[in-house]
């Protein structure tokens, strides 16, 4: 089976490639990795630690294109919602009747605890949405039968890349504490240097145990989020020098939660990953549970818990039914929670002819909201590329080069306004 990914971010990657392998384990697996803001680095590809048989930086108009040109039994979409609907308009252009067509798959990369509604009618038109838990597989169901859409593509998973070897408690205390931190949550400088300083704090209280900061990306690194205020310069900022036992690292997540005994996040699809090899997982309340910062995703879980409770020693204790009903039961099924989606996929592909992709997002019923959204990724109000959106491939290599570099100096440029100069200016603005 020929398997195409198109990803927007290094988690996205990481999220559809993996996906891939689950659905389709001996597939050959081509990469595409979409041009913007949060193209993920060579580092950031590394560290993710999932390759592909090939791996293309393009547009969404050359994706298109590549897919008029090349076969693909299936089409894995890790985008964001709005990249998603794009791609769901062109290859509709490119199929607007019955035909042997790649089928067309997306979901998300971890908890979904914003923009519900948005991001899955965004979603809506792909041959299989993959829901990673029985929680949100309903409430996909709920929001496309809540407009009188079809819901027969919504798929129960898992994430994919739950694994791992199960937490074998060595002690009634935590020797090794990790706290995973998030690029927008929470987003203010004030909130994250005093979620750092308890980090610290916590170190300096305990001597005996390794705390470990694990960051997400380097300074000018982007990834699905924004990060404004990077914990590394953060840390340079706080009073005194860092306690000897707290280091910030980088690293695949897998091999951070091998040695951790206690994993501290404010709402990090971490939690999950942790809570899936039964490692004691705190969700910090420090700063309220509020929806802005997803950690009222894990109301119910029994993981919630602040720093002050984390000092004393306290190491919660997840909720079975929390756990079963998120799809990350330590003692449970997982091999199998993608059966049904791979089945699904294999039923899909067998087949001679597919219907042209069905987006519920059409002119007729968002003509405020769709021509702009297409707009931004350079196509037309009819999913067509626009003039000028998918140039030909360049035959020079110095011509290239100087695109590459190009590119390589908007990215800097753009990363350093909005690391360094947004927050001056809105500190500005605040006096």
């Amino acid at each position: 089976m020929r398997v195409a990914v198109l990803a927007d971010s290094d988690t996205r990657w990481k999220w559809g490639a993996l996906t891939a392998h689950r659905l389709a384990p001996d597939s050959h697996l081509t990469g595409f990795l979409l041009r913007g803001r949060a193209t993920p680095t060579v580092r950031q590809l590394r560290e993710v630690g999932v390759r592909a048989d090939r791996l293309t930086e393009v547009t969404s108009a050359q994706f298109l294109e590549e897919l008029r040109n090349e076969h693909y039994d299936a089409v894995i979409l890790a985008l964001v919602g709005g990249a998603v609907q794009a791609v769901l308009h062109g290859a509709r252009t490119l199929w607007p009747e019955p035909a042997h067509r790649p089928v067309l798959v997306t979901g998300y990369v971890g908890v979904v605890y914003e923009k519900l509604a948005d991001g899955l009618l965004l979603r809506h038109g792909a041959d299989l949405v993959l829901a990673n838990s029985r929680h949100d597989a309903d409430r996909f169901r709920a929001v496309y039968e809540g407009v009188g859409a079809d819901a027969s593509s919504v798929t129960e998973t898992a994430l994919p890349f739950l694994g791992g070897a199960p937490y074998g408690r060595r002690t009634t205390s935590a020797h090794t504490v990790v706290f995973a931190v998030q690029p927008s949550v929470p987003q203010t400088r004030a909130d994250r240097l005093y979620l750092l300083g308890r980090a610290a704090a916590h170190a300096r209280r305990h001597p005996d145990r390794e705390v470990l900061v694990k960051l997400r990306s380097k300074p000018g690194e982007h990834t699905t989020h924004l990060e404004e205020q990077p914990y590394q310069r953060l840390a340079e900022k706080l009073p005194g020098q860092l306690p000897v036992n707290l280091r910030l690292v980088y690293g695949n997540m897998g091999e951070v939660l091998d040695r951790t005994d206690l994993l501290v996040t404010v709402s990090s699809t971490a939690a999950l990953e942790s809570l899936h090899r039964g490692i004691p997982t705190a969700v910090l309340t420090d700063l309220g549970v509020r929806e802005a910062l997803g950690n009222h995703h894990f109301l119910g879980s029994g993981c919630l818990a602040s720093w002050d409770q984390l000092d004393a020693g306290l190491l919660p204790e997840p909720d079975a039914d929390w756990l079963a009903r998120q799809g990350v039961a330590s003692e449970g099924p997982y091999e199998r929670a993608f059966d049904t989606a791979r089945d699904r996929l294999k039923d899909l592909v067998s087949r001679r002819e597919l219907p042209p992709p069905a987006p519920y997002y059409t002119l007729t019923t968002a003509p405020g909201y769709l021509p702009g959204l297409l707009a931004r990724h350079h196509l037309g109000p009819d999913g067509t590329a626009l003039p000028g959106a998918a140039p030909a491939q360049d035959t020079s290599r110095v011509r290239r080069a100087v695109r590459s570099a190009l590119r390589d100096a908007a990215r800097g440029a753009y990363r350093h306004g909005v690391q360094r100069v947004a927050p001056v200016i809105r500190r500005m603005g605040e006096l």
